[in-house]
């Protein structure tokens, strides 16, 4: 078992704490690690962090881990790594304790104070390699006091009932329930001074209790065995307890539900307290069994009319493709025996490729959801939870952004915008922003963006705004004022308008800013230097050299990317950065003011919490591999778990914002229905803004987002693709589900049923974690084995590991879903409210984002993100899909998220170059489905082939598009003559491809002018970036090459009057556009040259002539995007477009002619290569 950070010696990890600057010593104060954030729950029924034997520690006023490396998992980290955490001293230099307790205390003038958030929220946190942790506390302007909701509320910590008067000389607001309490349990002390109460003494107190108790407590009811129990009532009963002890408080759950007493049950009235159209005033109860019973999620197959005659036209090609091919072997071309060659071989190919993407697409299904009853089982009143707080599971979001240059600031932020602007519980929700460039510019942006935030969310929530992201709401071009009922509505969209132009400004500015204040700060150190060189006598003339530091805005160095890219201060080397912009939420609503001149908008009926926002950046130094995106995202999941620990992760890049607000709420759905707990993600289809009407480079991609992941949420569940996508924290830790099948024999068709959340497992494969459960009746030493190998797999961080069965827990169903013999949670349990934010939890997540946290541990392996390929979202995906878990498909009526794609020739072919070139890795690697295990389906294990294969399709693509060439050229054609057989089968096999075309249509919603835009490019890919991507791959294999690859840039948002499509005419020369060049080139020639051959021959050859003008054609129709992206916006052609396709085709001519000379005029042909 791990050890628990109570332990002398339980990390690696030794935190000094200083409460000074440089002039002040460090002192060393032996500290107790606090008890990890994510382990603290006022609820009995969740598990003990670490297992029914690990005991809780108290923190005795501690903030930070005092640990040793005299531990077991000493052999895994050999280096002995020393933090040292600087706190400066707060303006009240209270303790980070006193802070915690200090809460709701009230300041002057009935505002109220939060310590601890102007700590936190105020504090870059930064450290790393053999550095120093330090928290730098910075003039925090974004944290405004909040003024309470009119009314005296209640002091003592969970309760907001109203306070009763003038109980104590010290002023301590407390309720008459606490009151009584105190005087009651407490010894009569006041909390606040802790003296004793000086107006009350016990037989008052006594007396005020009995009172109290007899007015609280219920009627004397008849006996239960004089009458008949009236069935349609639901008997109330506690919760608590194993044996259900009599602890329940039914008066005050009546109260606070409005019920009443009847038989012994609870009888809810209508609206109006008793008075109603039922008999005596009252209706029926509610039907919780049918409530309960009520899915989330319906699964709608695809219509029988439609989906019959599509399976059955597959079959009918299948068949037609074999006779084909057959006829094609068996009538070869005995007069160019070579071209008849190589095009059955490419017909081949392409017949197997057909296959591999046809195959997953036979089970096609359409899922939908129901938000309704999802308020209903997770937010309403129950027994459990008679106020109705949220008992969803909390969500954390990650952003992830490396260049501000290429993703401008601008449009990350909009994204932070809509994300914190969701409808969901504020205080289960959490965002991270990952920047992996420790840009100044990225951070000052985030901090603007959590400022403009007090304006945008509440207004959102007021107006039920849609979409909240402000850029794209104020740039619709439809009436804003459409289902919009409130008066005030325009005067605060217009202040809002206002608002966020400014915004817009101080953004764009931001770069000018910096680089002015920089300056300003690297003159005057400069004549700082030069004063004290004076002073002691030194050389003037010597030069001074002066680093040309970044400076923030009060006056201290960016300890992230300095311009000047000085040593510790560059892309590759600087220390870690946390700073949380917005500090957690209180787990009660804040109403807001009306409106005056500090309030633009009336908010006294909108809660004005913002979920918590996080600033990230990893450490990173040289000689380190930091494995690009998928590092960041895994250095997110452990500071997520450490800060937040939501059982839930949501991914977004950072030009993907949320378009429906509603869509968390609907990937919820999914996980939490029947069954979810063998769901590791829910994927949402990718849908993008920006895009030309005519898609010209089929960057809406339709036919992959609407047809084939459809197809493969029929089966084992979508590919992951990189954004949009909720996972189970656990399946990212890489546990196993509680439950899989395994499929035997051909095709998979016997199946074998694995429950792997029991005790003793029988049977595991190599690549598999099973997460223990947490019990107090488990003596099994599996749960000990499987807690000692948690160092080695997650690091060594006890708060990470103890953050682990949190989450699983978190994340399981509730009890009356889960079958006999299933673990899940009780309804309620996550309605307890976190625990605040504190320096000590920061400290920690700085350090699992050190450089040197993943040494030795299974980051990137087998945890997290997989390492070892560009495409790390498809191999992520995969290794879930090959434990046996299931991903879901979710299309929502309107759209979850939408983003940007490079609209861009050249762009575009950089970016399917990069995924091209992943899907060659996983060919190449272990991740090939060839090695699926058997906990993957067939068909799933056939789409996961074919996304390692269809890069090298490209190769027969090449060789294809030059046949009708050479075919032209030569005078031959692939067949000896163009028979009526060969011409039937040619038919048959062009009309069922478009008959299936039509039907996908019908089945997917996508239109043909997708379908064939989606045709276009797979040519236009296949003949530029898949056979570079196939000789990067083979490079990578054979010399280990590696492979880098470029940010693909993110198009900022057009200002007013400017071309929104400006970037589409922009021609930038790239070394894949060759190829496709050629092939245009050479297959106009070549039908010019066909053409004048067949005319003035003695003896034509028309229908030769024709085949090979027709495939020419074919292929010049595919090409046409292309040549119209190089024409620019007038039509005008680069002069190296020129240049290459006419050195190119006079190369291919005079090849030709070396070749195959005309008859008669050899006379001539006397040269000859060297």
């Amino acid at each position: 078992m791990v050890k628990t950070a109570s332990s002398p010696t339980s990390s690696p990890v030794t935190i000094t704490v200083s409460s000074g600057g440089k002039e002040t010593g460090s002192r060393s104060i032996g500290l107790t690690s606090p008890v990890p954030r994510a382990s603290i729950s006022n609820n009995p029924n969740s598990p003990s962090p670490l297992g029914s034997r690990g005991t809780r520690r108290a923190s005795s006023g501690g903030r930070y881990c005092s640990l040793s490396k005299d531990d077991s998992i000493e052999e895994i980290n050999s280096e002995f790594v020393r933090y040292t955490v600087h706190i400066p001293p707060t303006p009240d230099h209270q303790s980070i304790s006193a802070s915690q307790t200090s809460l709701n205390e009230d300041g002057k003038d009935g505002v109220k104070m939060k310590p601890e958030r102007s700590f936190i929220s105020g504090t870059i946190f930064t450290g790393g390699y053999n550095s120093v942790t330090r928290g730098h506390v910075i003039d925090c302007s974004l944290e405004r006091p909040e003024t309470l909701k009119p009314g005296l509320i209640c002091g003592m910590k969970g309760c907001d009932e109203k306070e009763i008067q003038g109980k104590c000389d010290c002023g301590f607001k407390i309720c008459r329930e606490c009151y009584l309490d105190c005087v009651g349990s407490g010894g009569g002390h006041c909390p606040g001074c802790k003296e004793p109460y000086k107006d009350v003494s016990d037989g008052e107190a006594d007396e005020d209790e009995a009172g109290s108790e007899a007015e609280d407590q219920a009627l004397p009811l008849p006996s239960m065995s004089d009458f008949k129990l009236d069935k349609r009532l639901s008997l109330v009963k506690s919760f608590k307890g194993q044996n259900n002890p009599p602890d329940f408080d039914h008066t005050r759950w009546l109260f606070e539900t409005k019920g009443t007493y009847g038989y012994g049950n609870a009888v809810w009235p209508n609206d109006g307290f008793g008075v109603g159209s039922g008999a005596n005033g009252f209706e029926h109860p509610p039907d919780f069994g049918e409530r309960g019973k009520r899915p989330l999620t319906r699964k709608v197959g695809v219509s029988a009319a439609i989906l019959s005659p599509y399976r059955l036209l597959i079959i009918l090609r299948l068949v037609a493709l074999g006779f084909f091919l057959q006829w094609r072997v068996r009538h070869p071309n005995r007069d160019a025996m070579w071209l008849w060659g190589m095009s059955i071989t490419c017909e081949l190919w392409f017949a197997f490729s057909w296959l591999l993407d046809q195959l997953p697409k036979l089970c096609p299904v359409n899922r939908l959801t129901d938000l309704s009853v999802l308020k209903e089982r997770f937010e309403s009143p129950n027994l459990r939870n008679p106020k109705g707080r949220s008992d969803l599971p909390g969500i954390d979001v990650f952003v992830s952004t490396a260049d501000p240059e290429k993703e401008p600031p601008l449009v990350t932020a909009n994204t932070i915008l809509s994300i914190l602007a969701v409808n969901y519980p504020v205080e289960k929700l959490a965002c991270y922003l990952s920047d992996d460039g420790g840009s100044l510019l990225t951070f000052e942006a985030l901090a603007e963006t959590a400022s403009f935030a007090r304006i945008w969310v509440p207004f959102c929530r007021k107006h039920n705004i849609e979409p909240r992201n402000p850029e794209a709401y104020f740039g619709q071009k439809r009436d804003f004022l459409k289902n919009k009922v409130r008066l005030d509505f325009v005067r605060e969209r217009r202040r809002v308008k206002r608002e966020y132009d400014e915004f817009k400004v101080r953004i764009n500015s931001l770069p000018d800013s910096i680089r002015r204040r920089s300056d300003a700060y690297n003159a005057h150190e400069e004549l700082r230097a030069k004063k004290k060189q004076m002073e002691t006598g030194g050389n003037l003339s010597d030069p001074i050299k002066l680093p040309k530091a970044t400076w923030m805005s009060d006056g201290s160095h960016w300890p992230g990317t300095w311009a000047s890219a000085e040593p510790d201060h560059s892309k590759g080397d600087h220390a870690g950065i946390i700073q949380a912009m917005l500090a957690p939420p209180n787990a009660e609503p804040v109403y807001g003011a009306e409106e005056d001149g500090e309030n633009l908008i009336d908010t006294t009926e909108v809660d004005t919490r913002l979920p918590m926002l996080v600033y990230v950046s990893r450490e990173k130094r040289p000689g380190y591999d930091h494995n690009k995106k998928a590092g960041a995202m895994n250095a997110l999941v452990r500071t997520s778990a450490i800060m937040s620990n939501g059982p839930f992760i949501l991914n977004l890049d950072c030009d993907h914002y949320i378009y429906n607000s509603l869509a968390l709420r609907e990937g919820m759905c999914f996980m939490l229905d029947r069954g979810g707990d063998r769901i590791c993600y829910v994927q949402f289809p990718q849908r993008f803004e920006g895009i030309d009407p005519n898609d010209r480079y089929a960057n809406h991609n339709t036919v992959f987002f609407d047809v084939s992941m459809r197809a493969l949420d029929g089966l084992q569940g979508p590919m992951y693709v990189g954004t949009g996508c909720i996972f189970r924290r656990t399946a990212l830790y890489g546990f196993s589900p509680p439950r899989t099948t395994e499929h035997h024999g051909w095709f998979g068709r016997r199946k074998i049923k694995l429950f792997l959340r029991k005790p003793k497992v029988t049977k595991k494969s190599e690549d598999e974690i099973v997460l223990p459960i947490n019990e107090e009746h488990n003596d099994d030493d599996d749960a000990d084995i499987e807690s000692l190998l948690l160092p080695k797999r997650f690091g060594n961080s006890t708060s990470l590991a103890a953050s682990i069965p949190i989450a699983e827990y978190q994340g399981r169903l509730l009890q009356d879903l889960q079958g006999k013999g299933h673990q899940g949670r009780p309804a309620g349990s996550l309605t307890v409210p976190r625990e605040p934010l504190d320096a000590a939890t920061v400290a920690e997540a700085i350090s699992v984002i050190s450089c040197f946290y993943e040494d030795k541990t299974e980051w990137g392996k087998r945890v997290g993100w997989i390492y070892g390929s560009v495409t790390e979202d498809v191999v992520t995906g995969y290794r879930m899909h090959n434990r046996g878990w299931r991903s879901v498909y979710c299309v929502t009526k309107r759209d979850a998220f939408r983003g940007t794609a490079p609209i861009n020739l050249t762009d575009r072919l950089h970016q399917v170059l990069r995924w091209a070139t992943g899907s060659v890795e996983i060919f190449f690697s272990r991740n090939n489905a060839l090695f699926a295990s058997r906990r993957m389906k067939f068909l799933q294990r056939v789409a996961y082939f074919n996304v390692g294969m269809y890069p090298f399709t490209s190769m027969f693509l090449l060789v294809y598009c030059i046949l009708p060439a050479v075919s032209l050229f030569s005078g031959q054609f692939i067949v000896q003559s163009l028979d009526v057989t060969f011409l039937i089968f040619l038919l048959a096999i062009t009309i069922t491809l478009c008959l299936l075309a039509i039907l996908e249509i019908k089945w997917s919603g996508i239109t043909l002018h997708d379908w064939w835009r989606n045709e276009q490019f797979w040519l236009i890919g296949g003949t530029s970036a898949h056979p570079a991507a196939v000789l990067q791959g083979l490079l990578k294999v054979i010399a280990g090459v590696d492979i880098s690859f470029t940010l693909t840039s993110k198009s900022a948002t057009p200002e007013d009057g400017d071309d929104e499509f400006a970037d589409l005419y922009v021609v930038k020369w790239s070394f894949l556009m060759v190829p496709p060049i050629t092939i245009m080139m050479v297959n106009m020639t070549a039908i010019a040259v066909g053409a004048a051959r067949t005319m003035y021959s003695t003896f034509p050859q028309w229908s030769k002539l024709l085949g090979g003008v027709f495939f020419s054609f074919w292929v010049l129709c595919h090409l046409y995007p292309f040549a119209k992206g190089l024409m620019g916006r007038r039509g005008k052609v680069p002069t190296i477009v020129f240049v290459w396709s006419g050195l190119l085709s006079i190369i291919i001519s005079l090849l030709w002619v070396y070749i195959s000379p005309p008859s008669g005029r050899q006379d001539y042909m006397k040269f000859q290569f060297p």
